[in-house]
C-alpha cells in the first residue's frame, strides 16, 4: 500500500505578517496511522523540499503523542525535508491521496491545478481521497467529470465557521470553506467545535479539524483495503 500525502508550500497568513503552513498533528497522526498499518508514505508539496510548519501547531497546547513521535523520528524528518514536487507525482503510482490541513492550503493548494487534478483523477480511478481541517477547501475548485463542483451533492465536513471565528481568522482567510462548500451544493455537516467528526461519501473522506485527522486516515486505510479485497 502506497499513500501520497500532499502538504502546502504556503507560509504567509494573509497580510498579518504572521506565518502559517501545515498543521503538525494533521500530518503526524495520519502518518503513523498509515505507517503502523504497513503503508509506504510519500510526501509532496507544490514547491517540494521542506514544507512550512504552522508554528502554532507546535505550541505545547497543540502537541500530541503523535507529534512528539514524529519530531523524534529521523526517518519522518528526512521525508519531510525532502518532499517531492507535485509536478513529479502521478496518482497511478498510489493507492490513495491524503491532504493534511493548516491554513496554508487555502492559498496555494486550492488554486494548484496539479493538486486539483490529483483529487479528480484519483476519485475517477476508484481510489480514495482524504482531506482534513482546512484541506477540504481544496475541493472548491475541483470538478466532477461533467464539470460540476466535485463537492456538489456530496456529504463533506471541514473546519467550520465557528472554529475559524474561535481562532480569530474570519477576516484573514481568503474564503470560509464551510460557506463555499455549502454554496456549491455540498451536504456539509459538523459536530461541536474541536470535536472529532469525519464523513465518508464513497471514496471521498473528510475530517473536521486536527482531532479528526487520525480517524480520517483510518477511513482511508479501510477504503484502500476494501478496494483491494473487491479487486
Amino acid at each position: 500500500m502506497k499513500i501520497l500525502t500532499i502538504l502546502t508550500s504556503h507560509d504567509e497568513l494573509g497580510d498579518t505578517g504572521r506565518k502559517t503552513g501545515f498543521w503538525l498533528e494533521e500530518l503526524a497522526a495520519p502518518y503513523y496511522a498509515f505507517k503502523d498499518a504497513g503503508a509506504e508514505i510519500v510526501l509532496a508539496s507544490p514547491k517540494g523540499g521542506q514544507p512550512p510548519l504552522d508554528p502554532k501547531s507546535n505550541d505545547p497546547g497543540s502537541q500530541t503523542d503523535d507529534t512528539h513521535r514524529f519530531e523524534a523520528d529521523p526517518e519522518a524528518s528526512r521525508a519531510l525535508a525532502n518532499a517531492l514536487k507535485l509536478s513529479e507525482v502521478d496518482q497511478a503510482d498510489y493507492d490513495a491521496v491524503f491532504f493534511p490541513g493548516g491554513h496554508g492550503p487555502l492559498w496555494d493548494l486550492t488554486n494548484d491545478r496539479k493538486a486539483l487534478s490529483l483529487i479528480e483523477d484519483t476519485l475517477a480511478a476508484g481510489k480514495p481521497v482524504g482531506l482534513v481541517c482546512h484541506a477540504p477547501g481544496i475541493l472548491t475548485n475541483a470538478k466532477a467529470p461533467g464539470g460540476d463542483p466535485i463537492a456538489k451533492g456530496r456529504k463533506v465536513t471541514g473546519f467550520k465557521n465557528s472554529e475559524e471565528a474561535a481562532v480569530g481568522l474570519i477576516e484573514v482567510v481568503p474564503y470560509l470553506l464551510e460557506d463555499v462548500l455549502r454554496e456549491q451544493g455540498a451536504e456539509f455537516s459538523s459536530t461541536d467545535d474541536w470535536g472529532v467528526h469525519t464523513v465518508q461519501d464513497g471514496l471521498l473522506i473528510t475530517g473536521q479539524n486536527p482531532a479528526s485527522s487520525k480517524e480520517a486516515a483510518e477511513l482511508v486505510l479501510k477504503a484502500v483495503s476494501d478496494r483491494k479485497e473487491a479487486a
